[in-house]
């Protein structure tokens, strides 16, 4: 499948990759676009100007260490906890669905989630603010009931893609699971 160009819920650009390894696997890579060096730098400059601002009226030199200090941790923090570089689901018709999202930093997390205990995927839809949201989700299956669902996994969590993006995945991934069941 080609390369398509989505949007997210901001309506910044994001990328959606389909590779169907075979009739019963299939991966989508979300991919947000990377850390702006334009943003980093005005913020980087707003907190400086502020404590030179600060320095200026205490001569205290501990404030602009501080910012210093302040700044550098602040971007380290947010490319290795927030900022996601890409998102992708992999769903194997006969074992499950493995979810990981890689950061900016380079760190990956992996979620795997077995075939037998998955009841559905699903798009739901949810009210935020002033605008409803749709994300796509696993319905995981109730152990004691067996029409009962337990609990919902949300799917792409970072990179908030629209309706349209989700569709496409929710096709592939109902295609996969009616070859399964």
């Amino acid at each position: 499948m080609e390369d398509e160009k989505y949007t997210d819920i901001s309506g910044k650009t994001i990328s959606l990759d389909c590779q169907k390894h075979s009739s019963f696997c299939s991966e989508f890579t979300v991919s947000s676009p990377k850390v702006s060096i334009g943003k980093v730098l005005v913020y980087t400059c707003c907190v400086w100007l502020l404590a030179y601002v600060v320095f200026f009226f205490t001569q205290n030199t501990a404030v602009l260490s501080g910012a210093i200090v302040v700044t550098l941790l602040g971007m380290m923090l947010y490319i290795h906890f927030v900022k996601v570089d890409h998102e992708s689901l992999l769903i194997i018709g006969s074992l499950g669905i493995q979810v990981s999202s890689s950061y900016a930093s380079g760190r990956e997390v992996t979620t795997f989630i077995e075939m037998s205990k998955i009841k559905d995927i699903v798009i739901n839809e949810a009210i935020y603010m002033h605008q409803i949201i749709y994300y796509l989700c696993v319905l995981l299956k109730d152990p004691s009931e067996l029409n009962a669902v337990s609990s919902v996994v949300p799917l792409f969590q970072s990179s908030k893609p629209r309706l349209n993006c989700l569709v496409k995945v929710y096709k592939s991934c109902q295609e996969i699971l009616s070859k399964c069941q």
